[in-house]
Protein backbone atom coordinates (compact mmCIF):
# COMPACT_ATOMS: atom_id res chain seq x y z
CA UNK A 1 0.00 0.00 0.00
CA UNK A 2 1.15 3.58 -1.03
CA UNK A 3 1.03 6.44 1.47
CA UNK A 4 -1.73 9.35 0.26
CA UNK A 5 -0.85 11.90 -1.52
CA UNK A 6 -0.98 15.91 -0.80
CA UNK A 7 -3.56 16.08 -3.15
CA UNK A 8 -5.42 13.00 -1.86
CA UNK A 9 -8.68 14.03 0.23
CA UNK A 10 -8.61 12.70 3.83
CA UNK A 11 -11.81 10.63 3.77
CA UNK A 12 -14.33 10.07 0.75
CA UNK A 13 -18.54 9.79 2.43
CA UNK A 14 -17.87 8.01 6.00
CA UNK A 15 -14.62 6.72 5.34
CA UNK A 16 -11.28 7.75 6.82
CA UNK A 17 -8.81 7.02 3.70
CA UNK A 18 -5.44 5.32 5.09
CA UNK A 19 -3.95 4.75 1.83
CA UNK A 20 -3.85 3.90 -1.88
CA UNK A 21 -4.18 0.64 -3.79
CA UNK A 22 -4.10 1.32 -6.95
CA UNK A 23 -4.27 4.19 -9.16
CA UNK A 24 -5.74 3.46 -13.08
CA UNK A 25 -6.87 5.66 -16.08
CA UNK A 26 -10.23 6.19 -14.93
CA UNK A 27 -9.43 6.58 -11.16
CA UNK A 28 -7.83 5.77 -7.87
CA UNK A 29 -8.47 2.88 -5.20
CA UNK A 30 -8.24 3.73 -2.14
CA UNK A 31 -8.22 1.79 1.53
CA UNK A 32 -10.88 3.13 3.98
CA UNK A 33 -11.80 2.84 7.12
CA UNK A 34 -15.35 3.04 8.32
CA UNK A 35 -16.61 4.54 11.66
CA UNK A 36 -16.59 1.35 13.26
CA UNK A 37 -13.36 0.06 11.75
CA UNK A 38 -14.38 -2.01 8.76
CA UNK A 39 -11.58 -1.61 5.86
CA UNK A 40 -13.12 -1.17 2.87
CA UNK A 41 -11.36 -0.68 -1.20
CA UNK A 42 -12.98 2.81 -2.28
CA UNK A 43 -12.72 3.36 -6.31
CA UNK A 44 -13.35 7.01 -6.91
CA UNK A 45 -13.39 8.93 -10.80
CA UNK A 46 -10.43 11.03 -11.45
CA UNK A 47 -11.08 14.26 -11.39
CA UNK A 48 -10.92 15.62 -14.83
CA UNK A 49 -13.24 12.87 -15.93
CA UNK A 50 -16.21 13.76 -13.58
CA UNK A 51 -18.02 16.49 -16.49
CA UNK A 52 -17.93 13.32 -19.05
CA UNK A 53 -20.97 11.80 -19.22
CA UNK A 54 -19.66 8.59 -20.37
CA UNK A 55 -17.44 7.66 -17.84
CA UNK A 56 -19.98 8.64 -15.37
CA UNK A 57 -22.48 6.38 -16.76
CA UNK A 58 -19.45 3.33 -17.07
CA UNK A 59 -18.82 3.97 -13.33
CA UNK A 60 -22.58 3.69 -13.10
CA UNK A 61 -23.19 0.53 -14.99
CA UNK A 62 -20.18 -0.65 -12.56
CA UNK A 63 -22.06 -0.14 -9.56
CA UNK A 64 -25.40 -1.79 -10.64
CA UNK A 65 -23.35 -4.90 -11.83
CA UNK A 66 -21.62 -4.92 -8.68
CA UNK A 67 -25.38 -4.92 -6.42
CA UNK A 68 -26.04 -7.69 -9.13
CA UNK A 69 -23.15 -10.04 -8.66
CA UNK A 70 -23.92 -12.21 -5.11
CA UNK A 71 -21.31 -14.75 -4.56
CA UNK A 72 -18.25 -15.92 -2.50
CA UNK A 73 -15.86 -15.51 -4.87
CA UNK A 74 -16.60 -11.78 -6.23
CA UNK A 75 -15.58 -8.61 -4.40
CA UNK A 76 -19.42 -7.23 -2.04
CA UNK A 77 -20.38 -3.81 -3.25
CA UNK A 78 -21.14 -2.00 0.51
CA UNK A 79 -22.12 1.47 -0.68
CA UNK A 80 -21.39 3.92 -3.61
CA UNK A 81 -22.64 8.16 -4.35
CA UNK A 82 -23.01 8.25 -7.91
CA UNK A 83 -23.87 11.83 -6.70
CA UNK A 84 -21.01 13.18 -5.15
CA UNK A 85 -18.63 15.81 -6.93
CA UNK A 86 -16.34 12.75 -7.72
CA UNK A 87 -18.31 9.91 -7.86
CA UNK A 88 -17.35 6.54 -5.51
CA UNK A 89 -18.01 2.93 -4.28
CA UNK A 90 -17.16 1.09 -1.32
CA UNK A 91 -16.60 -2.82 -1.50
CA UNK A 92 -15.10 -5.08 0.89
CA UNK A 93 -11.51 -5.09 0.94
CA UNK A 94 -9.82 -8.44 0.51
CA UNK A 95 -6.42 -8.31 2.36
CA UNK A 96 -3.73 -10.11 0.53
CA UNK A 97 -2.00 -9.77 -2.98
CA UNK A 98 -3.17 -10.30 -6.62
CA UNK A 99 -2.23 -13.66 -8.05
CA UNK A 100 -0.62 -11.24 -10.73
CA UNK A 101 2.42 -10.40 -7.72
CA UNK A 102 2.45 -13.75 -6.15
CA UNK A 103 3.15 -15.50 -9.12
CA UNK A 104 6.06 -12.66 -10.13
CA UNK A 105 7.46 -13.06 -6.43
CA UNK A 106 7.35 -16.86 -5.70
CA UNK A 107 6.98 -18.45 -8.81
CA UNK A 108 3.82 -20.88 -10.25
CA UNK A 109 1.85 -22.66 -7.67
CA UNK A 110 1.96 -26.54 -7.79
CA UNK A 111 -0.50 -28.79 -10.05
CA UNK A 112 -2.81 -29.43 -7.05
CA UNK A 113 -2.66 -25.79 -5.68
CA UNK A 114 -3.06 -24.22 -9.42
CA UNK A 115 -6.71 -26.56 -10.11
CA UNK A 116 -8.10 -25.81 -6.58
CA UNK A 117 -7.32 -22.33 -7.51
CA UNK A 118 -9.01 -22.54 -10.94
CA UNK A 119 -12.15 -24.10 -9.50
CA UNK A 120 -12.56 -21.51 -7.17
CA UNK A 121 -12.12 -18.58 -9.88
CA UNK A 122 -14.82 -20.67 -12.01
CA UNK A 123 -17.03 -20.57 -8.90
CA UNK A 124 -16.67 -16.90 -8.98
CA UNK A 125 -17.33 -17.03 -12.78
CA UNK A 126 -20.14 -18.66 -11.91
CA UNK A 127 -21.74 -16.08 -9.99
CA UNK A 128 -20.85 -13.47 -12.42
CA UNK A 129 -23.09 -15.68 -15.66
CA UNK A 130 -25.53 -16.40 -12.88
CA UNK A 131 -26.41 -12.50 -12.94
CA UNK A 132 -26.65 -12.90 -16.86
CA UNK A 133 -22.95 -10.96 -17.24
CA UNK A 134 -19.65 -12.09 -18.80
CA UNK A 135 -16.67 -10.22 -16.97
CA UNK A 136 -15.02 -9.67 -19.80
CA UNK A 137 -11.40 -8.78 -18.09
CA UNK A 138 -10.62 -11.53 -15.78
CA UNK A 139 -6.40 -11.94 -15.50
CA UNK A 140 -4.33 -12.33 -12.83
CA UNK A 141 -4.39 -8.77 -11.62
CA UNK A 142 -8.31 -9.08 -10.85
CA UNK A 143 -7.67 -12.56 -9.00
CA UNK A 144 -6.93 -11.41 -4.93
CA UNK A 145 -5.62 -14.41 -2.74
CA UNK A 146 -7.33 -13.97 0.47
CA UNK A 147 -7.45 -15.93 3.67
CA UNK A 148 -10.21 -18.01 2.12
CA UNK A 149 -8.92 -18.55 -1.25
CA UNK A 150 -9.05 -16.22 -4.37
CA UNK A 151 -11.63 -13.54 -4.73
CA UNK A 152 -12.40 -12.08 -8.44
CA UNK A 153 -12.25 -8.48 -8.76
CA UNK A 154 -13.05 -5.05 -10.94
CA UNK A 155 -16.06 -5.45 -12.86
CA UNK A 156 -15.52 -2.36 -14.68
CA UNK A 157 -15.69 -4.08 -18.52
CA UNK A 158 -18.62 -6.68 -17.25
CA UNK A 159 -21.82 -6.30 -19.25
CA UNK A 160 -24.78 -8.35 -20.26
CA UNK A 161 -24.73 -11.07 -22.07
CA UNK A 162 -27.72 -10.11 -24.23
CA UNK A 163 -26.64 -6.98 -25.39
CA UNK A 164 -23.02 -6.90 -24.90
CA UNK A 165 -22.84 -2.72 -26.34
CA UNK A 166 -18.97 -2.92 -25.29
CA UNK A 167 -17.44 -0.92 -28.41
CA UNK A 168 -16.19 2.95 -28.07
CA UNK A 169 -16.75 5.17 -29.87
CA UNK A 170 -14.03 4.62 -32.17
CA UNK A 171 -14.97 0.53 -32.29
CA UNK A 172 -12.13 -0.87 -30.56
CA UNK A 173 -12.17 -3.65 -28.81
CA UNK A 174 -11.77 -3.31 -24.73
CA UNK A 175 -9.93 -5.79 -22.43
CA UNK A 176 -6.68 -6.72 -21.74
CA UNK A 177 -4.14 -8.37 -24.29
CA UNK A 178 -2.18 -10.82 -22.79
CA UNK A 179 -5.54 -12.27 -21.68
CA UNK A 180 -8.48 -11.71 -24.40
CA UNK A 181 -9.82 -14.19 -26.48
CA UNK A 182 -9.47 -13.72 -30.60
CA UNK A 183 -13.02 -12.66 -30.84
CA UNK A 184 -12.83 -9.98 -28.13
CA UNK A 185 -9.78 -8.88 -29.79
CA UNK A 186 -11.47 -8.58 -33.42
CA UNK A 187 -14.53 -6.71 -31.83
CA UNK A 188 -17.04 -8.94 -31.30
CA UNK A 189 -20.46 -7.30 -30.25
CA UNK A 190 -22.06 -10.61 -28.98
CA UNK A 191 -19.35 -12.21 -26.32
CA UNK A 192 -20.78 -15.32 -24.45
CA UNK A 193 -19.17 -17.23 -21.74
CA UNK A 194 -16.54 -18.46 -23.96
CA UNK A 195 -14.77 -15.55 -23.56
CA UNK A 196 -14.59 -15.69 -19.71
CA UNK A 197 -13.34 -19.57 -20.39
CA UNK A 198 -10.57 -18.40 -22.71
CA UNK A 199 -9.56 -15.76 -20.43
CA UNK A 200 -9.30 -18.23 -17.51
CA UNK A 201 -7.22 -20.11 -19.49
CA UNK A 202 -4.61 -18.22 -19.92
CA UNK A 203 -5.06 -16.98 -16.31
CA UNK A 204 -3.87 -20.94 -15.32
CA UNK A 205 -0.79 -20.23 -18.10
CA UNK A 206 0.19 -17.98 -15.43
CA UNK A 207 -0.62 -19.16 -12.52
CA UNK A 208 0.70 -22.62 -13.07
CA UNK A 209 3.90 -21.99 -15.69
CA UNK A 210 4.71 -18.63 -14.96
CA UNK A 211 4.45 -16.77 -18.71
CA UNK A 212 1.82 -15.72 -20.37
CA UNK A 213 0.25 -17.68 -23.48
CA UNK A 214 2.05 -14.80 -26.02
CA UNK A 215 5.34 -13.33 -26.24
CA UNK A 216 5.29 -9.84 -24.17
CA UNK A 217 5.68 -7.57 -27.20
CA UNK A 218 4.08 -4.03 -27.78
CA UNK A 219 0.33 -4.33 -28.21
CA UNK A 220 0.32 -4.14 -32.30
CA UNK A 221 2.32 -6.88 -32.47
CA UNK A 222 0.19 -8.94 -29.47
CA UNK A 223 -3.19 -8.57 -30.94
CA UNK A 224 -1.80 -9.70 -34.40
CA UNK A 225 -0.69 -13.41 -32.83
CA UNK A 226 -3.98 -13.41 -30.81
CA UNK A 227 -5.96 -13.14 -34.14
CA UNK A 228 -3.85 -15.70 -35.91
CA UNK A 229 -4.90 -19.26 -35.62
CA UNK A 230 -1.82 -20.72 -36.35
CA UNK A 231 -0.16 -18.31 -33.63
CA UNK A 232 -0.73 -21.42 -31.10
CA UNK A 233 -0.38 -20.21 -27.58
CA UNK A 234 1.82 -21.09 -25.31
CA UNK A 235 1.11 -23.59 -22.17
CA UNK A 236 4.48 -25.23 -22.18
CA UNK A 237 5.09 -26.04 -18.79
CA UNK A 238 1.44 -26.29 -17.25
CA UNK A 239 1.49 -29.89 -15.58
CA UNK A 240 0.07 -32.50 -18.12
CA UNK A 241 -2.55 -33.37 -15.53
CA UNK A 242 -4.18 -30.13 -17.01
CA UNK A 243 -2.52 -29.54 -20.36
CA UNK A 244 -5.48 -30.95 -22.19
CA UNK A 245 -8.14 -28.86 -20.31
CA UNK A 246 -6.23 -25.61 -20.61
CA UNK A 247 -5.38 -26.43 -24.15
CA UNK A 248 -9.14 -26.91 -24.82
CA UNK A 249 -10.14 -23.59 -22.87
CA UNK A 250 -7.43 -21.65 -25.58
CA UNK A 251 -8.94 -22.76 -28.34
CA UNK A 252 -9.27 -19.71 -31.54
CA UNK A 253 -12.96 -20.89 -31.64
CA UNK A 254 -15.21 -20.29 -29.19
CA UNK A 255 -17.79 -22.86 -29.97
CA UNK A 256 -15.31 -25.32 -29.38
CA UNK A 257 -13.89 -24.66 -25.98
CA UNK A 258 -15.40 -26.29 -22.90
CA UNK A 259 -18.21 -25.24 -21.00
CA UNK A 260 -17.34 -23.65 -17.59
CA UNK A 261 -18.95 -26.78 -15.77
CA UNK A 262 -16.67 -28.68 -17.16
CA UNK A 263 -13.56 -26.93 -16.75
CA UNK A 264 -14.75 -26.56 -12.71
CA UNK A 265 -15.66 -30.61 -12.38
CA UNK A 266 -11.85 -31.40 -14.44
CA UNK A 267 -10.11 -28.97 -12.32
CA UNK A 268 -11.51 -30.51 -9.21
CA UNK A 269 -11.14 -33.85 -9.73
CA UNK A 270 -7.19 -33.07 -10.34
CA UNK A 271 -7.07 -30.88 -7.32
CA UNK A 272 -8.69 -33.78 -5.28
CA UNK A 273 -6.44 -36.39 -7.16
CA UNK A 274 -5.31 -39.25 -4.77
CA UNK A 275 -8.30 -38.93 -2.34
CA UNK A 276 -7.30 -35.59 -0.16
CA UNK A 277 -9.78 -33.58 1.08
CA UNK A 278 -10.81 -29.93 0.16
CA UNK A 279 -9.87 -29.05 3.14
CA UNK A 280 -6.56 -29.85 3.21
CA UNK A 281 -6.10 -28.43 -0.29
CA UNK A 282 -7.60 -25.09 0.54
CA UNK A 283 -5.74 -24.96 3.63
CA UNK A 284 -2.47 -25.71 1.34
CA UNK A 285 -3.23 -23.42 -0.96
CA UNK A 286 -3.97 -20.04 1.50
CA UNK A 287 -0.49 -21.17 3.32
CA UNK A 288 0.91 -20.86 0.31
CA UNK A 289 -0.64 -17.61 -1.03
CA UNK A 290 -1.78 -15.64 1.27
CA UNK A 291 -0.32 -12.79 2.96
CA UNK A 292 -1.65 -10.09 5.78
CA UNK A 293 0.64 -7.62 4.49
CA UNK A 294 -1.05 -5.45 2.15
CA UNK A 295 0.83 -4.58 -1.28
CA UNK A 296 -0.16 -2.13 -3.80
CA UNK A 297 -2.90 -3.51 -6.17
CA UNK A 298 -1.95 -3.70 -9.93
CA UNK A 299 -3.52 -0.47 -11.47
CA UNK A 300 -7.77 -1.75 -12.63
CA UNK A 301 -8.22 -1.73 -16.06
CA UNK A 302 -10.05 1.84 -16.72
CA UNK A 303 -8.39 2.42 -20.25
CA UNK A 304 -10.10 0.31 -22.97
CA UNK A 305 -7.16 -0.33 -25.11
CA UNK A 306 -3.98 -0.91 -22.77
CA UNK A 307 -3.54 -1.75 -19.11
CA UNK A 308 -0.03 -3.95 -18.79
CA UNK A 309 0.52 -3.68 -22.36
CA UNK A 310 2.37 -0.42 -23.87
CA UNK A 311 1.01 0.91 -27.07
CA UNK A 312 4.64 2.48 -27.89
CA UNK A 313 7.45 0.23 -29.62
CA UNK A 314 9.43 -0.77 -26.58
CA UNK A 315 6.44 -3.00 -25.33
CA UNK A 316 5.54 -4.07 -22.20
CA UNK A 317 7.37 -4.49 -18.97
CA UNK A 318 7.49 -7.38 -16.51
CA UNK A 319 9.12 -9.70 -14.41
CA UNK A 320 8.20 -12.32 -16.24
CA UNK A 321 10.65 -13.34 -19.26
CA UNK A 322 8.99 -13.71 -22.47
CA UNK A 323 9.28 -16.99 -24.93
CA UNK A 324 8.70 -18.01 -28.05
CA UNK A 325 5.38 -19.45 -29.24
CA UNK A 326 5.15 -23.65 -29.72
CA UNK A 327 4.38 -23.68 -33.63
CA UNK A 328 1.43 -25.52 -34.85
CA UNK A 329 1.78 -29.11 -35.02
CA UNK A 330 0.57 -30.18 -39.11
CA UNK A 331 -2.32 -32.44 -38.97
CA UNK A 332 -1.72 -36.15 -39.59
CA UNK A 333 -2.52 -37.77 -43.16
CA UNK A 334 -6.11 -37.99 -43.68
CA UNK A 335 -6.89 -35.29 -41.30
CA UNK A 336 -8.92 -32.45 -42.15
CA UNK A 337 -7.37 -29.18 -41.49
CA UNK A 338 -8.63 -26.42 -39.89
CA UNK A 339 -10.51 -24.51 -42.09
CA UNK A 340 -9.09 -20.47 -42.37
CA UNK A 341 -10.24 -17.41 -40.23
CA UNK A 342 -10.48 -14.19 -40.50
CA UNK A 343 -7.25 -12.69 -39.09
CA UNK A 344 -8.46 -9.87 -36.40
CA UNK A 345 -8.58 -6.31 -37.92
CA UNK A 346 -5.77 -4.47 -36.38
CA UNK A 347 -6.61 -0.95 -38.28
CA UNK A 348 -8.17 0.55 -35.55
CA UNK A 349 -5.53 0.56 -33.80
CA UNK A 350 -2.78 2.01 -35.85
CA UNK A 351 -5.16 5.07 -35.55
CA UNK A 352 -5.40 4.95 -32.25
CA UNK A 353 -1.48 4.86 -32.01
CA UNK A 354 -0.94 7.75 -34.14
CA UNK A 355 -3.88 9.71 -32.46
CA UNK A 356 -1.57 9.51 -29.15
CA UNK A 357 1.78 10.58 -30.99
CA UNK A 358 -0.05 13.39 -32.16
CA UNK A 359 -1.63 14.61 -28.86
CA UNK A 360 1.34 14.35 -27.42
CA UNK A 361 3.39 16.41 -29.71
CA UNK A 362 1.08 18.79 -29.01
CA UNK A 363 1.68 19.37 -25.52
Amino acid sequence: MQPLKPSDPPEIGPYRLAGRLGAGGMGVVYLGISPTADRFAIKVINANLVDHDEFRERFGAEVEILRTVVGTRVARLERADLAAENPWLAIAYVPGRTLQVQVELHGPLDVRGGAMLGALIAEGLRSVYDAGLVHRDLKPANVMLGPDGPIVIDFGLARLRERDVHLTASGQPVGTLAYMSPEQARGDRELTTATDVYALGATLVFALAGHRVYPQDNALALLRRIGDPNELPDTTEVPAELTALVDAMLAFEPAIRPELDAVYHRLLEVALAGGVTAEDVRRQLAEDTYTDEPLVIPPELDDPVEDDTDLGDSGPTDTVPPRPPRQPEPPADGEPRQPARAAVDVGWLVAEMRERYARKAEL
